[in-house]
């Protein structure tokens, strides 16, 4: 952009890491609602804070009653909110901080803009993975029923489309596996790559 230029500062995101005594990372769960997103990304980051990492969550639903209550549930709004996400989670990763995510993020092209964001190296992608028929019996918030009855549009899996990631960091069948499995499964994968 013009007259706009980076900022360079002393202490770099090294320095940071090194503080910390972890890398940075980004763990982008994406999935239907009712998939186990928000559950899993709480188990993990305590899991994780257990362990003397330092984790920062980013939830769909928290962010939208922030930064993001503007934003409407259109594509493209939703592309705009993971764009905006995306972004959050880098400067999180910069400082050296272990990033949850757990956004539906429904569309392949938006969660490879959020990869390009964050950078590949850094971004883990955790497909929480469940039948519709599942996430529609969960229903805890009752917003399928809601979608069924036609009150709430561009809902994700009725009405707006979910494109199932095609190579995932890792795959979570939920509707498998306990959420104690999964988060093991999560730390085994995450663990490792954050060791300086």
């Amino acid at each position: 952009m013009k007259n706009i230029r980076e900022q360079a500062f002393t202490i770099t995101r090294l320095d940071r890491e090194k503080r910390n005594g972890h890398k940075g990372l980004v763990i982008w769960l994406t999935g239907l609602s009712g998939s186990g997103k928000s559950t899993l990304s709480n188990a993990l980051e305590k899991a994780l804070h257990q362990k003397g990492i330092a984790t920062f969550n980013l939830d769909g639903d928290n962010t939208r009653l922030g930064i993001n209550k503007d934003l409407g549930f259109s594509l493209i709004e939703r592309t705009e909110n993971i764009r905006r996400v995306a972004e959050i989670a880098r400067l999180f990763r910069d400082a050296g901080i272990v990033v949850i995510t757990s956004f539906i993020s429904p569309l392949e092209k938006d969660r490879k803009s959020a990869k390009s964001i964050i950078g590949e190296k850094d971004f883990v992608e955790v497909f929480v993975d469940c039948p519709l028929s599942i996430c529609e019996e969960r229903d805890v918030k009752g917003l399928y029923a809601k979608a069924r009855r036609g009150e709430i549009k561009d809902f994700t899996g009725i009405d707006s489309p979910f494109e199932k990631p095609k190579q995932p960091s890792l795959l979570l069948k939920t509707d498998t596996f306990s959420a104690e499995e999964c988060v093991e499964k999560m730390l085994n994968w995450i663990v490792p790559k954050i060791s300086l």
